[in-house]
């Protein structure tokens, strides 16, 4: 899928969004010893979210075909759509990587003109040159409650 007309084409890497080729080894390690926002979820729960997701877009590394990034999309698949799980691996940050990840997922295929929502209290640079913006006061959030029953 590496789009000769994206921007953000980094050499010795390649994006794509065929959920068989993620490596779920990869994402169960970043989201559970890395990531903050995913910490309480279980291995399960991040498979189930991998192969349900609307849209995926992996980065892998193009000599050895590891997965490097990954960005996840929850969707209706016609006018809205939920960012989630975005992140590059530690010894390949610097590269643009997270810029093309995100620019694939958002801009780069069938939900380029949707309404987009994103959770985030990190990198707000990277979503903002893709036209996130700070919440809205007509948002309203109902947040998850882990005691709930």
């Amino acid at each position: 899928m590496s789009r000769v007309d994206s921007p953000y084409i980094c050499a010795g890497y390649e994006v794509d969004d065929d959920v068989e080729r993620v490596d779920l080894d990869v994402v169960w390690r970043f989201l559970s010893e890395h990531a903050y926002w995913a910490r309480w979820r279980s291995r399960a729960d991040v498979e189930t979210q991998v192969c349900t997701a609307w849209r995926v877009v992996g980065c892998y590394d193009s000599a050895t075909g590891a997965q490097v990034g990954f960005a996840r999309a929850v969707s209706d698949g016609l006018s809205i759509a939920y960012l989630a799980d975005v992140f590059v691996v530690h010894d390949h940050r610097g590269r643009g990587l997270g810029k093309w990840v995100v620019h694939e997922i958002v801009d780069g295929g069938p939900g380029a003109s949707f309404r987009w929502l994103l959770h985030s209290t990190d990198a707000p640079s990277l979503y903002y040159r893709f036209g996130f913006g700070p919440p809205i006061p007509t948002l309203l959030e109902r947040q998850p409650d882990q005691h709930r029953s």
